[in-house]
C-alpha cells in the first residue's frame, strides 16, 4: 500500500475503516481512501498577460546569469538555487514564473512560514501587477486559485497535482525538513518541476545534485556588492557574558539590535531584563501578536527584540545588528546560525552590519558558520 497524497508505505500508518483503507500518518489534513481514484485538482489557467513583470531594481549581472540559467535549466531538471542570504532569491525566480505564465502553466511558491507567505505575496503582487497573486495560509483559506499562487507547505495538500512548477523556499527549514509527510504532500502537488531557493542546502539537497538528478546554481554575493557580516565568536563564562551583551548593547544603541536565544524561557527571563534597560520586544513561538511585534521592529518603533529561532530566516530589518546569545547551545545547528547572521547587512541602504556569537564554552557549529561565511565572500572577489 501506498498513500496517494504523502507517499507513506509503512504499513503500521493504514488503517481499514468502515468505506476502506487510509493513512493515518497524513489523516490532519482529511481522511483519503487507497482505494478511490485521485483526480488532479484542476485550476483556472493563468489570465493573459499576467506573466508580465516590473522590478523595482535591475538584477546585477550575477543575479541574472542566475536566474537566466534557472529559467533554462527549469523546463528539463529540477535546480536548486543556493544563494547567501540576502541575495534576492525571490527575484532569481522571476523569469522562471515568467516563462511558465507566459506559457499557461500553473505555478505555486510555498514556504515555510505563515508570516512570509504574506509578505511574499505582498511582493509578488508589485512584482506581477497583472497577475492575480493569492495568499494561502492559516487564516486565508477561502479562496484557493489564482494566477500565482503562494501558501505555506501544510496547505499543499489541497493541491494534488496541480502544480507545473513549484518553488520550494528553504526546504531545509523548520517544519518542512525531516517531514516525511509535507516532503510527500509537496511531491503530490506538483506534476511538473521543482525550484529548491536556499542558502543553506541540507544533505538530501546535495546529494540530488551529486547523483545529477538536480542541477545546482549559487550566487555567493549580495546585490549591492559588499561582503557577508561575518560574526565575531567570543567565549565568555556566565554571568559576565551578560555584562558583554550589555556592553555591546550600548555600542549599537543608535541601531536596532536584535538578539537571538535558544529556548522561549531564556527569551522572556533575558527580555524582561533587558527591558531595564530599554524598550524590548519578546518574540517567540507563544508570542500572540507576533505579526505586530515584528512590524514594530521592522518599523523602528523597536529598536531592541530579544527573540528564539522563530526570526532566524525571511525577515528583513534594515540596518540590524545581530547577536547570539548562548550560541553553543544544541538548538542552533550551523544552518540556523548562518540564517541568524544573515539578518544583518541585507539593504542598499545599510549593507554592512555587526554579528556577535556569545558562547560559553567552544561550538563547532558556530566557527563552521564563521568558516563557510569567510569562504562565501572569498568566492564573491
Amino acid at each position: 500500500m501506498k498513500c496517494p497524497r504523502c507517499l507513506n508505505e509503512d504499513p503500521a500508518f493504514f488503517y481499514r475503516g468502515s468505506r476502506g483503507w487510509y493513512c493515518r500518518k497524513c489523516i490532519s489534513f482529511s481522511r483519503i481512501l487507497l482505494e478511490e481514484d485521485q483526480e488532479p485538482v484542476t485550476l483556472s489557467p493563468p489570465a493573459l498577460r499576467s506573466e508580465e513583470y516590473l522590478l523595482r531594481y535591475p538584477l546585477t549581472p550575477e543575479q541574472k546569469q542566475v536566474a537566466e540559467e534557472a529559467a533554462r535549466r527549469i523546463w528539463h531538471q529540477d535546480v536548486l538555487i543556493h544563494a547567501v542570504c540576502g541575495a534576492g532569491k525571490t527575484e532569481l525566480t522571476v523569469l522562471a514564473i515568467h516563462e511558465h505564465l507566459k506559457r499557461g502553466k500553473k505555478v505555486c511558491f510555498a514556504i515555510a512560514r505563515r508570516q512570509v507567505v504574506l509578505e511574499l505575496q505582498q511582493r509578488l503582487a508589485q512584482i506581477f501587477p497583472r497577475a492575480r497573486v493569492i495568499a494561502v495560509c492559516g487564516g486565508h483559506t477561502q479562496v484557493l486559485d489564482g494566477d500565482l499562487i503562494v501558501c505555506t507547505t501544510h496547505q499543499l495538500w489541497r493541491y494534488y497535482m496541480a502544480f507545473d512548477l513549484l518553488i520550494l523556499d528553504e526546504p531545509d527549514a523548520y517544519p518542512y525538513v525531516n517531514n516525511a509527510v509535507l516532503q510527500g504532500v509537496s511531491r503530490t502537488s506538483c506534476r511538473g518541476r521543482f525550484l529548491y531557493l536556499t542558502a543553506t542546502p541540507d544533505a538530501e539537497l546535495l546529494h540530488q545534485v551529486e547523483q545529477g538528478t538536480m542541477c545546482c546554481l549559487k550566487l555567493s554575493r549580495r546585490p549591492h556588492g559588499h561582503p557577508l557580516p561575518v560574526p565575531v565568536l567570543r567565549i565568555v563564562p556566565f554571568p559576565l557574558d551578560l555584562l558583554v551583551l550589555l556592553r555591546w548593547l550600548y555600542a549599537h544603541r543608535a541601531h536596532p539590535c536584535l538578539v537571538f536565544v535558544p529556548t522561549i524561557r531564556m527569551a522572556e527571563g533575558l527580555g524582561r531584563l533587558l527591558r531595564l534597560y530599554r524598550p524590548c520586544a519578546i518574540v517567540t513561538s507563544r508570542t500572540a501578536d507576533k505579526d505586530t511585534q515584528i512590524q514594530a521592529f521592522r518599523e523602528g518603533r523597536t529598536a531592541l527584540m530579544c527573540a528564539t529561532t522563530v526570526m532566524e530566516r525571511g525577515v528583513t530589518i534594515p540596518d540590524v545588528q545581530i547577536c547570539v546569545y548562548h550560541a553553543e547551545h544544541p538548538v542552533f545547528h550551523e544552518a540556523g546560525l548562518v540564517q541568524m547572521a544573515g539578518r544583518a547587512g541585507r539593504t542598499f541602504a545599510h549593507p554592512e552590519g555587526d554579528v556577535l556569537f556569545l558562547l560559553q564554552e567552544k561550538s563547532p557549529a558556530a566557527e563552521k558558520c564563521q568558516k563557510e561565511l569567510a569562504e562565501a565572500n572569498a568566492c564573491a572577489v
